[in-house]
């Protein structure tokens, strides 16, 4: 006589998850004491970039004969610059530049990228071989080196940077786009819908780009925070916006002469660009654990 066994359980990655675990949704934020401090200091950055004046009401231009280098206190909570600057108001007027450049680059390389992977795992045959021969090129030169000569032919300047950055960006999202469309274009809810009777472009549009979609849009929102250091980094060496405009990058270099005594001029808006990349990328990973719930 035969004995009947029951069936495996699932592996975990695919049993039905609680809020914030793997093959769930995305974590709560009340639920992640870290998840809530990254979405807390995302929201002050937003509201710094929207309307710097809330935090920091004085001219992040005026000098100070009288006040220059003043460490870190009540008065100057950043400290001031060899101008006398504050420093603090000159970081919250340099969110706005720094920040707007991170999402014109992510933006672009989103746009495009998608647009030539989804064509790419679409066509398949010699357009996606195509496609993806020109990818590999793309992501055979070192990013720095693409960034700085997409530069040098479109001259300095933190629009210039944000359209270097968001070209360079192109490849990665391409490949990401490009390997999800077949992954979900094989899935049995889309096998189904060609027994359904339903249409190619239908299949398309209804089931593979809204599910292929999330791990490109959750790689995005990571690619923020990349996009933002590349911007301070950029900018450190003289690319982005010309002095005394704030930015955060260029508040770093300039901060960089006195470091050995005033610290706090490169350290501070240093510290405020690596807060904010981190609650990003740690927002970002809160989507991608999300990302596995299946329109159908």
């Amino acid at each position: 006589m035969t004995t009947l066994e029951a069936p495996p359980s699932a592996p975990p990655s695919e049993r039905p998850g609680k809020p914030g675990k793997p093959g769930g949704r995305s974590a709560r934020p009340l639920s992640s004491p870290g998840l809530l401090a990254a979405y807390l200091w995302v929201a002050v950055i937003l509201a710094a970039a929207v309307h710097p004046g809330l935090f920091a009401p004085g001219d992040p231009l005026r000098q100070d004969g009288a006040q220059m280098l003043l460490p870190p206190g009540l008065d100057h909570l950043f400290g001031t610059d060899d101008f006398g600057r504050d420093q603090f108001t000159r970081t919250v007027w340099g969110t706005r530049l720094s920040l707007q450049a991170a999402l014109i680059a992510v933006a672009i390389g989103l746009v495009s990228g998608s647009s030539i992977g989804l064509v790419a795992g679409a066509l398949r045959g010699k357009a996606d071989s195509v496609l993806m021969r020109i990818v590999d090129i793309m992501l055979a030169v070192p990013s720095l080196i693409v960034s700085l000569a997409i530069i040098s032919a479109l001259g300095r300047g933190t629009l210039n940077i944000a359209v270097a950055i968001g070209i360079n960006s192109t490849a990665g999202f391409a490949r990401l786009m490009r390997s999800e469309v077949l992954k979900v274009g094989n899935a049995t809810y889309v096998e189904a819908s060609v027994f359904a009777g339903h249409g190619y472009v239908h299949r398309l549009f209804r089931h593979v780009v809204p599910n292929a979609s999330r791990s490109v849009l959750a790689a995005a929102t990571m690619d923020i925070g990349t996009a933002i250091l590349t911007v301070a980094a950029l900018s450190f060496l003289g690319l982005g916006a010309p002095p005394p405009t704030p930015e955060w990058g260029l508040l770093v270099a300039e901060g960089r002469t006195f470091i050995g005594v005033q610290w706090w001029l490169s350290l501070l808006p240093g510290l405020v660009i690596v807060l904010t990349v981190l609650a990003v990328y740690r927002i970002g990973r809160s989507f991608d654990r999300g990302r596995t719930r299946v329109v159908a």
